[in-house]
């Protein structure tokens, strides 16, 4: 996977933000928020860019991953919708599915503390908000090569 300038950006800010004081997080607050949805945009335009590429097969079995509600896994007696799919493809797009739901409850979980460090003016959850914002960008790009090894076989 390319390196994105807009993640790599953020990284290092991130990075910086660290060691910031609660004057310059107020300061620089609205910098850091521009940087992390700038680097979303592009992981999640990547995403998608990544997925367009796949096999119709591997597209499918995906779509049937996230049209199924949470609740309603293996083992419940409804049928399955994506039981009829090439099973290597459900495979490949559970794997790539679990990797995605990963990396945005990461990305949840940091645009959260962010929101909790701005109420508290704390620039201690400020700063735990940081690490898990570079983790959740780490396991998005980590989503994101999975979804690449998808069409590296057919390219």
């Amino acid at each position: 996977m390319k390196k994105l300038p807009a993640v790599e950006t953020a990284k290092e800010l991130m990075t910086e933000a660290m060691s910031w004081s609660v004057m310059k997080w107020l300061r620089e607050k609205q910098k850091v928020r521009k940087a992390a949805d700038e680097a979303n945009a592009a992981l999640d335009q990547l995403s998608e860019t990544v997925q367009a590429r796949w096999t119709e097969g591997a597209r499918e079995a995906y779509a049937a991953l996230v049209a199924q509600p949470a609740g309603e896994r293996k083992g419940r007696s409804q049928p399955d919708p994506a039981q009829a799919l090439d099973s290597d493809a459900k495979l490949i797009a559970k794997k790539v599915k679990e990797a995605d739901d990963e990396a945005y409850r990461a990305r949840q979980d940091a645009e959260n503390t962010f929101d909790e460090a701005e109420r508290q003016m704390s620039t201690s959850l400020a700063r735990e908000g940081c690490r898990k914002a570079i983790h959740g960008w780490e396991l998005h790009e980590k989503a994101i090569q999975k979804a690449e090894a998808v069409i590296r076989p057919h390219e």
